[in-house]
């Protein structure tokens, strides 16, 4: 943890995070000055996704060819040439929505490089016995910048404006880009037989995952939440809140600030017990499954403000456990040349699905009563949770 490598990757990774968000804040505002209109609003977190997911699909070549290093660095440096094009067509020039919106796909497809690079470096920077405690510090580093960061972006752009807040994301890419040059990967790297067909490039993360069976069940369960986490969107939990709930919609910003408290809450209790943790990752990743799966149900059926709010908090700090289990298993198994295929076939999966189930639980929302989607996802999960315990023993246990 004390290691200057790994200290440039979790700054670099904050000012980056809050960059994105910034970034989004600022252009929310300038589109809807230009048009008003909640579809092209809507457009952005769509184009965000399809970016990044298409990216997922790509990026196995691009990790057979390049260091992990190279990857994080390449990808902040375009963000930041894309961004600074941005910010002068945004400032000095007269946007144009669709050029705007190209700009919002080129920039989460560069992002898509990074997020399974930056999962995969961490275990190459710290000590294998400090990888609970590193994986834990990285989330709560992650869910701070979350959680104060659109409430931040949101009181830049009333007093600076969307165009002022681009530039200042531009620094801090800029900054990032800095903090990630200065990175030492010690791992040796061997670029991949060119011989190789494409095709097995593009899949070879899939078949990584499908092969091995501990992987396979860690994904089964990855799959299974990312359509289930589809209740947890702005649309469906407004839907909740205004509908069943019966609370104004300051209420879904409430609920919104009760699940990030919940993930830093998670982090707190993993890095606090970080020891303990780390050999009891099994029983924490199916306790959490469950309790994932308890929650969705009683946050369904509830219809008192109050209530809901400490039922999402422990949603959070569940969510919180069993992604670090999750992640950290991954890590303490895959080799480090798995690892960055492993983590980009993962972010195609979740993308992929959170985009269908994003489709079928709105349009469940709106035909039906919206608890429905939430009794749907405790359905999901319990199925996954099942699955996960049935694999128990299939999951490593550190003595």
């Amino acid at each position: 943890m004390k290691n200057r490598s790994f200290r440039f990757l979790w700054i670099s990774q904050v000012l980056a995070n809050a960059g994105d968000i910034f970034y989004i804040v600022g252009l929310i505002s300038i589109l809807y000055s230009l048009t008003e209109s909640p579809l092209v609003l809507a457009l952005v977190p769509f184009i965000n996704m399809v970016g990044r997911f298409v990216s997922g699909l790509f990026s196995p070549l691009l990790i057979n060819r390049y260091p992990l290093k190279q990857l994080l660095v390449y990808s902040q440096a375009f963000k930041t040439v894309a961004l600074g094009v941005l910010s002068v067509i945004t400032f000095v020039l007269a946007p144009v929505v669709p050029v705007v919106l190209a700009f919002v796909l080129v920039i989460a497809f560069l992002d898509g490089w990074a997020a399974p690079a930056s999962q995969a470096m961490l275990p190459r920077l710290v000590p294998s016995h400090e990888l609970v405690k590193a994986n834990s510090f990285f989330s709560i580093v992650y869910e701070t910048v979350n959680l104060g960061g659109w409430a931040l972006g949101g009181l830049l752009v009333a007093f600076l404006g969307g165009q002022l807040v681009i530039v200042l994301t531009f620094g801090c890419y800029v900054a990032a880009t800095i903090l990630l040059m200065n990175i030492v990967d010690a791992t040796d790297f061997k670029r991949k037989d060119s011989s190789v067909r494409r095709c097995d490039e593009l899949t070879e993360g899939w078949k990584i995952i499908w092969r091995h069976r501990l992987y396979r069940s860690l994904h089964i369960l990855i799959a299974f939440e990312a359509i289930a986490n589809v209740v947890w969107i702005a649309s469906i939990l407004y839907v909740f809140v205004t509908e069943v709930l019966g609370q104004s919609e300051a209420w879904w910003g409430y609920i919104n600030t009760a699940f990030f408290v919940g993930m830093l809450l998670g982090g707190i209790l993993f890095s606090r017990f970080a020891a303990s943790a780390e050999k009891r990752l099994r029983p924490i990743l199916l306790i959490s499954s469950f309790g994932i799966c308890i929650i969705t149900f009683l946050f369904g059926f509830t219809q008192i403000g109050w209530l809901s709010l400490v039922i999402v908090c422990f949603s959070g700090i569940f969510q919180q456990l069993k992604g670090i289990a999750t992640e950290t298993l991954l890590q303490q198994n895959a080799t480090s040349e798995e690892l960055p295929k492993i983590f980009a076939a993962q972010s195609t999966i979740v993308s992929l699905l959170f985009a269908i189930g994003s489709l079928v639980f709105g349009l469940l929302a709106e035909l039906w009563d919206v608890r429905i989607t939430y009794f749907l996802a405790g359905v999901l999960l319990l199925i996954a949770s099942t699955h996960i315990y049935r694999q128990r023993r299939h999951l490593p246990v550190k003595k």
